[in-house]
């Protein structure tokens, strides 16, 4: 398994084990042991054992769950993770979002309820990858 305590949720999630091509639509129930790449449309559900990574211009139609989170395109449904859900900047989720822990990009749009079962303060940080932005955590 990949290493928990890595900053960056997509490292630490590490290679994927399945990829759902540009130009592939799946209509239907996602049933996962490993990290799936979605890079093209999905419509429906999943309930993943592992984790879910929904590429810049991919587009889920359904309810998302799965191990952690990573969205970068757009959902239309709820999303629930068991631990960690990152929203990257300009993604747009049309539905409630939930975990653990969650970090949302400067930009991204949650048109929805977000609920975290996390303890402890919210940390700040300025994403490092993001040209233009600050190197640092506040």
């Amino acid at each position: 398994m990949a290493d928990k305590r890595k900053r960056r949720l997509f490292d630490a999630m590490g290679e994927p084990t399945t990829i759902i091509d540009r130009s592939t639509e799946i209509h239907g129930e996602i049933h996962s042991n490993g990290h799936v790449l979605v890079m093209g449309a999905v419509f429906g559900d999943s309930d993943m054992e592992g984790s879910i990574t929904l590429a810049e211009g991919a587009s889920w139609t359904g309810r998302m769950r799965g191990a952690d989170l990573i969205i970068a395109g757009s959902v239309d449904g709820d999303v629930t993770a068991r631990d960690r859900v990152e929203i990257r900047p300009g993604a747009r989720i049309q539905g409630s979002v939930s975990a653990s822990r969650i970090a949302i990009g400067e930009g991204a749009v949650v048109d929805g309820d977000l609920r975290t079962s996390g303890s402890g303060e919210p940390t700040r940080f300025v994403e490092k990858r993001n040209p233009g932005g600050r190197a640092s955590r506040e």
